[in-house]
């Protein structure tokens, strides 16, 4: 058996990759270690087996906790973050102890064990790029100059350097993987996508920032689920892959295939504020993920993969349900 620790696995992309992993590689079990915040769930992960899957609730940036369960273990995937720009903006103080402290943590202890380390990023890093009806087919490689927009994308910048630092420094074990936007079941319902959705559902109008042109590439998560490990087994140590799936659309023509796929008008949503330092585009290149690992996005049709995220989060009702209101009412506050 290899034992794997995955930090933030009680949250929407965690909780994906701890399902795949019981679900793919059933010689592997796992360590959730999850602090359990607004976003993280206990129940994402209540319908694995007990002999698999131990969740333990805690701080990555709790020194000892991180060394007694890093010492048990044959690898880490960090994925604990706190991931949303809008909270970013408005309180940066919890984004730089996660992202910055809980990662110095987890690098310390892994150096320590000579333990095997995975680094979950964001290509929010890389800041934007211009829009494609500027002319621009520009995209993100891991070449790419970083230059985040907020705070969120700074810290989760500032956690990959200390990988890079520690993999050059102290010859940890480490890889990073910079991945485009996730859809799919278990998704917060404060992102964009599970918000629409769950605004139909609830009897709200959609919201729309700004004039919506902004635009993003989509994956889906399983997609990203299955890229991660194709690294931790595969990947050169050292090295930076980006995971994408060709899936740039902008927010408006994303609102629009909800609006379609669940029956209402065209126009049954509203405009809102735009984001302080909204970013403009992003478009992941994949080729070296594609070319040295051999991976390739199997959700390549992403109006199917939406309609099966929609019917998730219709037959769902209960998991999202508790938290709507309180949600919607934190964006009111913001005009949002």
């Amino acid at each position: 058996m290899m034992h794997l620790l995955v930090t933030g696995g009680a949250g929407f992309i965690g909780a994906n990759f701890v399902h795949d992993i019981v679900r793919e590689h059933p010689t592997t079990d796992v360590t959730v270690l999850d602090k359990l915040t607004y976003a993280g769930n206990r129940a994402n992960l209540a319908d694995l087996p007990a002999e698999r899957v131990r969740l333990v609730v805690g701080d990555i940036t709790d020194a000892g906790l991180v060394d007694r369960l890093v010492s048990q273990t044959d690898a880490v995937v960090h994925y604990a973050a706190e991931s949303h720009n809008d909270r970013s903006l408005y309180n940066p103080d919890p984004f730089v102890q996660t992202n910055i402290v809980g990662t110095y943590t987890l690098l310390q202890a892994c150096h320590k064990y000579n333990v095997r380390f995975h680094q979950i990023s964001t290509d929010e890093v890389y800041g934007d790029l211009p829009l494609r009806s500027t002319g621009s087919t520009a995209m993100f490689t891991s070449d790419s100059r970083y230059n985040p927009s907020s705070p969120y994308a700074a810290t989760k910048a500032s956690a990959d350097m200390l990988v890079r630092a520690w993999v050059r420094s102290f010859g940890l074990r480490a890889t990073i993987s910079n991945c485009s936007n996730n859809y799919g079941p278990y998704q917060y319902v404060e992102k964009f996508i599970p918000r629409q959705i769950t605004n139909i559902l609830s009897g709200r109008r959609p919201k729309l920032y700004g004039r919506g042109m902004n635009v993003r590439d989509w994956i889906h998560v399983s997609d990203h689920s299955r890229a991660v490990w194709e690294i931790l087994m595969h990947g050169e140590i050292g090295q930076t892959y980006l995971i994408g799936a060709n899936g740039e659309r902008s927010n408006r023509d994303v609102l629009a295939l909800i609006l379609k796929l669940m029956g209402r008008p065209a126009d049954a949503f509203d405009w809102v504020a735009d984001r302080a330092g909204h970013d403009r585009r992003y478009a992941i290149d994949a080729t070296k993920l594609r070319n040295e690992l051999g991976w390739q996005p199997e959700v390549t049709d992403f109006e199917a993969g939406l309609q099966q995220t929609i019917d998730w989060y219709r037959a769902h009702e209960s998991w999202w349900r508790p938290v709507k209101a309180q949600v919607e009412a934190g964006y009111r506050v913001h005009g949002q």
